[in-house]
């Protein structure tokens, strides 16, 4: 499956899941800042995607929140710390993170969460298969 066939599935999944418009479904856009996703669309969106794409995506996979629950390891100073970042490198290796980690400020996490982000992990995920 090619990039830009990912692409179009994480489109419609998230058109019909958060009542969007095509249009605004773009690589750079932000699930939650862009997108209007809450947190109880994520449960769906994940729903969503594991019958698109026939796998089951384990919790905290896709969208891992444990890191960001107020460990003074990983978060301190309401930024992620060095230790945190390691954590979230390891445990999202399909996530992009050049940009986060010059301002990694808690206020600033749920902007990782794009459409891009989606379509690396599944893209991923996908290989494995």
């Amino acid at each position: 499956m090619t990039n830009d066939e990912i692409f179009a599935k994480v489109q419609k999944t998230l058109v019909e899941a958060l009542s969007v418009d095509d249009d605004q479904v773009t690589p750079a856009a932000r699930l939650k800042a862009d997108l209007g996703a809450e947190s109880i669309d994520f449960l769906d969106i994940v729903f969503r995607l594991e019958k698109q794409f026939g796998i089951t995506i384990p919790r905290e996979e896709l969208f891992p929140e444990s890191i960001f629950q107020g460990d003074a390891t990983y978060v301190a100073g309401g930024k992620i710390t060095q230790t945190g970042l390691a954590a979230l490198e390891k445990q999202m290796p399909y996530a992009d993170l050049a940009e986060f980690k010059k301002d990694p400020r808690m206020d600033k996490v749920e902007d990782l969460f794009t459409v891009q982000l989606l379509v690396n992990y599944l893209d991923m995920r996908v290989k494995r298969i």
